[in-house]
Formats: structure tokens, sequence, C-alpha cells
């Protein structure tokens, strides 16, 4: 009686089952890493900025001179570059074209730096403020020529710039005047509420 040997292995039937249950882990897995990678993004372009205007407002009082953040809409979104007042009337944007304000550095994008993430606001986000104007469709509240202006002292003009990321994670730099200094801010969709990192 000869035996029959018994190969160790698994059956079509189990490899399609093991298949399947990693398709569907991998499935339920993808959104959460999409949305941590984007909150990681957001949160990274949050301080990128707030650090970029408090490097602004140092300039300002290295070189005693007013510095300037612009911030400029183009077809593809927002660019943002540096400038030295060079006649002592404050950083203007009339002075930027004209070349009377120098440009300290290369302008930069958002999206090149943090994949995803723009200047923007989600429809309905209430300002930073309470009784403040909401951003609406302009996402940078800086006055007219969308420019942060730091003195030699260390003060600024006011303002705040509303940062957005792909998948609606909202976030705010807020500038504060008297002391130059800024805040980053997230909105909590649940609670409607601006919370400070």
């Amino acid at each position: 009686m000869t035996q029959l040997r018994r190969c160790s292995g698994y059956s079509l039937l189990e490899l399609i089952a093991a298949m399947a249950l990693s398709v569907t882990v991998s499935a339920a897995a993808v959104p959460e890493y999409l949305a941590a990678r984007d909150e990681v993004r957001a949160s990274g372009a949050v301080h990128h900025i707030s650090g970029r205007l408090q490097r602004a407002r140092m300039e300002a009082v290295l070189r005693s001179a007013m510095v300037g953040v612009q911030f400029t809409q183009a077809a593809n979104g927002y660019s943002y570059a540096v400038y030295v007042d060079g006649n002592r009337n404050g950083v203007l944007t009339r002075d930027i074209q004209r070349g009377t304000d120098r440009l300290i550095g290369p302008p930069e994008r958002l999206p090149d730096q943090f994949a995803g993430i723009e200047f923007g606001a989600i429809p309905g986000v209430p300002p930073v403020d309470p009784g403040g104007t909401p951003p609406g469709t302009d996402p940078i509240r800086l006055g007219a020529g969308s420019i942060a202006s730091f003195s030699p002292t260390g003060t600024s003009s006011s303002g705040t710039v509303y940062i957005r990321s792909g998948r609606n994670t909202q976030y705010a730099v807020r500038i504060f005047g008297e002391t130059g200094r800024t805040r980053m801010l997230k909105f909590e969709p649940r609670t409607r509420q601006w919370k400070q990192l």
C-alpha cells in the first residue's frame, strides 16, 4: 500500500482569500494615509509661511529699513517674495514695479514646496477675528497691496493669510501689527472655530 504524499502549500482558494483580505485592508488604509499626508503638508506650509514672515521682520530690524512680503496672484496661483524699501517710504507696489524697492531673493510658490497646498479658503470659512471680514475668494487679507510690511522697530502691518489643502484642511497665519509677531491657527469644521497651534 502506497501512501500518498501530502503537499505542503496553499490552495488556490486560500490564495484568493488572502489577496482579497490584503486588498480590503489596503483600501481602508489608503484614505487614512492620504489624509495624514495632506495634514502634514498643510501644517508644514503654515509653519513655513509663518517663518518667512518672521524672517522678513528680522531683515527689517537688521537692515534698519522697511521690508515687505508681497503676495501676488497669477493664473497658476499665488507667489510671494520679499522686498526691501529703497526710498524710505515703505514697500509699495508701485516702487516694486519701478525697481525702487529691491527683491531680496527669488519669488516662491507654496505648491512647489508643499504639493497640493495653496493659498485659499474653503467656502464659508469664518474670519480668524470675530466680527472681521471672511476671506471669501481672497485668501490674502493684508490690505490693498497684499503686502505684509515690517518696520526696523519690529512692528508690522496687520492681516491674515489663509492656506488650504486639496482635502480642505484650512489654516491661517495671523500677523499682529504692534509686535510684528505671527500666530498659526487651524480651522475645526465640527466646532466651526479657529484653534491656535
